[in-house]
């Protein structure tokens, strides 16, 4: 059988990627807020990928980053992450904290301060997702990880790689002035959600 995800015609990508703009949206004027500072971003692409392409979105599976990991639950389910460079990671922690990062040393009050974070960014995202398909969807408790990045994302691919080859991935990229954030912000439904999205949006797969 066909892998549904690789039948998606253009019109039902940009669908999904209005879905994820709009959630993105939210999240980064959550993160505006946390920091006090304007948070741009870039608007989501949306990429049918296979499993094993996953981690090159990001720099490939050796990349060591700070990950921050939310499995979602209810009438749509899927996974999210929070994947950022350790600069980036310190370059936040300056911001909010106002200490400079000269190591890549991280303490437990600096990995609390990321699962607030993936609280903030997740929370706002699926607001907004639940508001576009009027379907009830709640979030684990963060877990946070500094690890290559292929490691942080098998956690979330163990859920699809039951069912597919391939996933669906809502990817975007958020900055704070001139400077590049450099963090990935991932949405992974499950395979039998793609459908649940679609049909509560009236749009026929076909």
């Amino acid at each position: 059988m066909t892998d549904p995800l690789l039948r998606l015609n253009e019109f039902q990508l940009s669908v999904l990627r209005e879905i994820g703009n709009i959630g993105a949206g939210h999240a980064a004027t959550a993160l505006s807020v946390l920091m006090q500072k304007e948070i741009d971003m870039q608007v989501p692409n949306v990429h049918i990928v296979s499993l094993q392409e996953i981690d090159e979105v990001i720099g490939g599976a050796e990349q060591l980053v700070m990950g921050v990991f939310l499995r979602v639950e209810g009438e749509i389910s899927g996974s999210m992450f929070l994947m950022l460079t350790l600069e980036s990671a310190k370059f936040l922690l300056q911001i909010l904290m106002g200490e400079s990062r000269q190591d890549d040393q991280f303490s437990e009050m600096d990995l609390s301060v990321f699962m607030e974070i993936g609280n903030i960014l997740g929370g706002s995202y699926l607001s907004a997702m639940s508001d576009f398909t009027n379907k009830q969807m709640h979030a684990s408790v963060p877990a946070v990880a500094i690890d290559m990045a292929g490691a942080i994302l098998g956690v979330g691919l163990m859920h699809i790689g039951q069912y597919s080859d391939t996933a669906l991935l809502v990817d975007t990229e958020f900055w704070q002035g001139n400077n590049n954030v450099d963090s990935h912000f991932f949405f992974l439904p499950d395979p039998d959600s793609v459908e649940t999205i679609f049909k509560s949006l009236g749009v026929d797969l076909g």
